[in-house]
């Protein structure tokens, strides 16, 4: 109640009694808190949001189980979260010398240790400003919205998705919230298409994909069949069937079928159409995180150098020498094999694609039209992407 039109924020959440798990329920889903006291009943507002934070069972998550596995927490509290996030806390030794020098620098008082690009308070008037908003969700939107929560069900019910809670109409509101809360975010007054469809992408993101399964590409090949044969039961094309009839009377004589031929002989030969066919490939999931964290952590390196550097140095590459720095950092595994450089090169640049298009890693600088080629565009890792 004192978090109200705010955040509340809980810590050990997974520790929390039983009996203060049943009584949240009802501030989690009707924003009312129920208090009876001497017979008399009080209802009051906790109209916040809430930020949880609970530790796995055994003291580290098993990627081998899901969500409700590892937190001792039950399906009704679940439920009732828009989104998880699954903090894993792994060895790297760049990471941990960064975490060690900033709590250090921090303990120091250096006014160095934290360099953001706004204040406390141009954010809390933006966040005051944004909060005015309430934007209406559009006939467009609505479609969207129905469209992904019928792939989440569908998802659910066959058993393809190994979820931390079933999907229900919950589910369906958390997305109505995420679009509103993006829209919000944008400053706008309607929710767009797009805001629907990032706040799918955000919720099918946190319904816990951490095992290590395979990462799949597809690609489109593309294939070319001829169209099938008019058969001789036919009247050779139905353009030539609708000016020319056997047997009619066309101002001079009877029609025959010696008519019907010369008249279909016109017509142009049947032409070849496009097939579309996916093509599949498959790499392990350290593979591909390697492979990733490789190439954020040169274009961060490649960024960096160009705000700290005094003379003018480029802070972005394209995404073909994205592609062609970590080809060269392969060449000792490559070798003389021009096989295996073909294969590396169209690995490594389907793993851009999807760090662009699906996970959100990596970004675009600038809005570029159709006939700029992908590979010229310039690349950079999304500011709020933490390299793992």
């Amino acid at each position: 109640m004192l978090a109200d039109e705010g955040v509340c924020c809980i810590d050990e959440f997974d520790k929390m009694d039983l009996h203060d798990q049943v009584a949240i329920h009802e501030a989690m889903e009707q924003q009312t808190i129920s208090i009876t006291k001497a017979g008399i009943q009080a209802t009051l507002n906790a109209r916040a949001s809430i930020l949880a934070a609970a530790n796995p069972i055994y003291g580290r998550y098993d990627r081998s189980k899901t969500l409700k596995a590892n937190v001792a927490l039950s399906a009704p509290i679940l439920s009732r979260f828009d989104l998880f996030f699954v903090i894993l806390d792994e060895c790297d030794e760049l990471a941990d010398y960064n975490v060690a020098k900033h709590i250090l620098d921090v303990h120091r008082c250096e006014e160095t240790a934290i360099d953001v690009a706004f204040t406390k308070q141009e954010l809390q008037l933006y966040v005051r400003f944004a909060r005015t908003f309430n934007p209406t969700i559009t006939e467009e939107s609505k479609k969207v919205l129905v469209e992904c929560y019928r792939n989440l069900r569908q998802g659910d019910t066959l058993g393809r998705s190994r979820s931390a809670y079933r999907i229900t109409v919950r589910q369906l509101e958390s997305m109505i919230r995420l679009s509103e809360a993006l829209a919000r975010l944008h400053l706008d007054s309607s929710v767009k298409p797009n805001y629907v469809r990032e706040a799918f992408r955000l919720l099918k993101k946190s319904i816990i994909h951490v095992e290590t399964e395979d990462v799949t590409f597809e690609e489109e090949a593309a294939e070319f069949s001829a169209m099938p044969q008019v058969s001789d039961d036919d009247d050779i094309n139905s353009a030539t069937r609708n000016e020319l009839h056997l047997g009619e009377y066309n101002g001079k004589n009877d029609v025959g079928i010696d008519d019907v031929v010369s008249k279909a002989e016109k017509v142009d030969p049947p032409k070849k159409k496009r097939k579309k066919k996916k093509k599949k490939t498959n790499i392990t999931f350290e593979q591909y995180q390697s492979i990733s964290n490789a190439l954020a952590m040169h274009l961060r390196f490649i960024e960096d150098r160009s705000n700290t550097s005094e003379e003018e140095v480029p802070a972005y590459i394209s995404r073909s020498d994205a592609v062609k720095w970590y080809l060269e950092q392969c060449e000792a595994e490559i070798g003389d094999s021009l096989e295996e450089l073909e294969r590396m090169k169209k690995l490594t640049d389907l793993v851009v694609q999807r760090l662009i298009e699906k996970d959100r890693v990596l970004v675009y600088i600038g809005d570029y039209p159709d006939s700029v080629p992908v590979d010229d565009r310039l690349i950079a890792v999304h500011p709020n992407f933490v390299i793992q």
